[in-house]
């Protein structure tokens, strides 16, 4: 494998992790992953790595906490800006309820 592909394959592992995260976070907050994420994107309804990583999520209260902030950042670090917007609009609802 040349560096090129070594490089491609490390960023799309570190990409799955970083769905897998933000759909932890959802299910952390009672929230439906595919839904917020329509939100930010509503012409990829059908994210492939969103509906792989689903089935790694674990129940909420066997779930470690997530922080917000951090998954703004790392959906930003991705170039996820719009989802972060949601990410951050959601975490605004929670806190006025």
């Amino acid at each position: 494998m040349g560096k090129n592909e070594e490089v491609i394959r490390q960023y799309q592992e570190d990409e799955k992790r970083m769905v897998l995260i933000f759909a932890q976070w959802c299910i952390n907050h009672q929230l439906d992953p595919f839904a917020v994420y329509g939100e930010a994107y509503p012409t990829q309804m059908n994210n492939s790595i969103l509906k792989e990583v689903i089935d790694w999520t674990v129940d909420a209260s066997e779930s470690d906490p997530i922080d917000t902030e951090m998954i703004i950042q790392i959906l930003q670090a991705y170039g996820n800006d719009d989802l972060a917007m949601i990410v951050f609009e959601k975490s605004q609802e929670m806190k006025q309820k």
